[in-house]
């Protein structure tokens, strides 16, 4: 889960003329962006095989233009894959990765972060669907129509306000999930609520992901996942991949975060709902700070390395193929096969 096009439409407008994404670390206008993380070099660096890039808007365009906008992330996804040619590759399928794989290009896939916009409209979902999309993040930080998100789990309210706020999908919201599921779109449960999440889980046909999310458990943000949803998560044959936020790895602000808080985080949910379960979600450039050893997209490999040097739980080659990809393209070639 990489926010690259949103920081593409802060600092450049959505510009790619004059973008040259083989390395910002220099780049007069990226050199300075505290949520800049991500440049071709760096990828490489980082050995991805296949990334989500994220068509994401503020939830201040619900209500107004998040289709319009949104359209326009997805335009200058396609379109950086389209400037890079000899490094990025569209992918749509499950199998879609593996070529690009073999063709030592990064798969690129496009993932809508926040159900505020499809604007509560399936024919909007159906054609971002056709337009490349492949999961739907059902919230952002801001409830919709039909799906709460996370913040309401962090609000001291009265009961009869608890019985109004903190509710889940509405029938329009399972609607959402179903067509999502004859459709062969992953659902993300990424910033829902945790009623929400129950909800989802309860009513989908379909394997479910978290693209970017941690343990509640280790730090009790209201981003993060309860266990009751992790054991969830696993019955439903889902996946969990972890978050890299320092605020979502480390509660403990007297301290910063590092690799060995994320790695705690994949090792809980690995311990709750199983190998199979648990992926990679990082967040880069959708945040303002990463762990000490993870300070951008080149280090992947370094927390492989650590995990690969871990006894308690010891983390297997075959393991670690699953960490790192395996597990989210099995849901997505089940996902892939569910008609309803």
């Amino acid at each position: 889960h990489n926010d690259l096009p949103f920081n593409l439409r802060t600092l450049n407008h959505n510009f790619l003329k004059n973008f040259t994404f083989e390395d910002l670390k220099n780049d007069p206008v990226w050199w300075n962006c505290s949520t800049c993380f991500t440049d071709l070099k760096r990828l490489l660096a980082g050995k991805l095989g296949a990334q989500f890039w994220v068509a994401y808007v503020p939830c201040k365009s619900q209500y107004k233009d998040a289709v319009e906008q949104t359209l326009e992330q997805i335009d200058v996804i396609k379109r950086l894959i389209q400037k890079y040619p000899d490094h990025l590759q569209l992918v749509t399928t499950a199998d879609g990765i593996w070529e690009a794989f073999r063709k030592k290009k990064i798969g690129s896939l496009i993932g809508v972060e926040g159900g505020h916009s499809i604007d509560s409209r399936l024919a909007v979902l159906r054609q971002m669907y056709d337009l490349g999309v492949r999961y739907l993040t059902l919230t952002h930080a801001c409830n919709t129509p039909w799906a709460r998100a996370s913040p309401v789990d962090n609000v001291s309210l009265t009961s009869d306000l608890n019985k109004e706020h903190h509710g889940g999908l509405t029938e329009f919201g399972k609607t959402v999930v179903l067509e999502m599921n004859r459709l062969g779109m992953l659902v993300d449960l990424s910033h829902v609520s945790h009623q929400t999440m129950i909800d989802a889980i309860s009513i989908t046909k379909s394997p479910v992901i978290f693209s970017h999310s941690s343990a509640y458990a280790l730090c009790n943000h209201h981003r993060n996942v309860h266990d009751d949803v992790l054991v969830m998560t696993a019955k439903n044959g889902g996946v969990v991949m972890v978050n890299f936020y320092s605020e979502f790895v480390q509660c403990n602000t007297t301290r910063n975060a590092t690799v060995d808080d994320v790695i705690a985080h994949i090792n809980h949910i690995r311990k709750v709902a199983g190998v199979n379960h648990v992926g990679i979600g990082s967040d880069y450039d959708g945040v303002d700070s990463m762990p000490v050893g993870l300070e951008d997209v080149s280090k992947y490999p370094h927390l492989f390395e650590r995990l690969a040097q871990t006894n308690e739980p010891r983390w297997s080659t075959e393991d670690l193929k699953k960490l790192a990809g395996l597990n989210l393209i099995r849901v997505f070639k089940e996902v892939e096969l569910v008609c309803i």
